[in-house]
């Protein structure tokens, strides 16, 4: 390639400007939204906002590396990298222990390139980590006990995370589109279907984010499955993973939403 001729260089964000972008949301968060804005490199004048950021959207740029002072922005309540080209997560991002919500969807991700630390983020209420090349998760994870919603789509996936049966809080996983074996669907795991290249499309509700009437008859589905699989073990192997229920078509769109 001839000198001069590689990528464009990408826009940059200065403290002046990154102040300028930054507004009040309406539960009084501290956001600075600079998403789609063309940058290539994390803007590390945003430092200097660490203290008082609480909401920080780097979506739809071009960052192929996080580096590890991101670790530093310690206020930080919500971070958005979806739709970059991050092969990688630095090991600080386990220091962001406000951290509620994380979207690492739409990446270059490998399993190799999620740190152990993500298990450090505790508070963590929503992970989205689809459309990546992940086909393990950090076992760290079985520490995320707030947890409510795991994005998992679009993956390389074959099998459900065992850490996933210990989230107490969990009220939505989507696993679409991962080439998941066919007895992921079982024991009370509701199955959405096979994909185009037969993988296991896989929807998992909370009994009560179901109505009364949905949810007595998931239950009288999960009852006749169940009794299919007597003497196949005791009730805990026959139903790893316990509070979950088969979802109505309802649950499924709303799902479908939430990705």
């Amino acid at each position: 390639m001839a000198k001069g001729k590689g990528r464009a260089k990408g826009k940059t964000v200065t403290l002046k400007m990154a102040k300028n972008a930054m507004r009040v949301t309406p539960d009084g968060r501290t956001r600075l939204d600079l998403s789609n804005t063309g940058i290539d490199t994390f803007p590390k004048c945003l430092l200097k906002l660490a203290d008082t950021l609480d909401e920080l959207d780097l979506s739809r740029n071009q960052l192929q590396k996080l580096p590890d002072c991101i670790g530093e922005m310690l206020s930080l309540k919500s971070l958005d990298l979806h739709s970059n080209q991050l092969e990688a997560v630095p090991m600080s991002i386990g220091q962001l222990v406000e951290l509620s919500h994380l979207n690492l969807s739409n990446n270059l991700l490998t399993s190799e390139g999620l740190p152990q630390s993500l298990g450090s983020l505790t508070g963590l209420r929503s992970l989205n980590l689809g459309m990546n090349n992940l086909d393990s998760l950090p076992d760290s994870m079985v520490a995320l006990t707030s947890l409510q919603e795991l994005g998992l789509f679009d993956n390389l996936l074959s099998h459900l995370p065992e850490f996933v049966r210990h989230l107490p809080n969990i009220s939505k996983i989507n696993t679409k589109r991962n080439p998941l074996s066919s007895n992921q669907g079982a024991g009370g795991l509701g199955a959405g279907g096979q994909g185009a290249r037969g993988e296991l499309s896989l929807y998992l509700a909370n009994e009560a984010s179901l109505c009364k009437n949905c949810a007595a008859r998931c239950r009288e589905e999960r009852d006749r499955k169940m009794e299919k699989k007597k003497g196949g073990g005791d009730e805990e192997n026959r139903r790893p993973f316990s509070g979950l229920i088969t979802p109505n078509s309802v649950a499924q769109l709303n799902q479908e939403a939430w990705r």
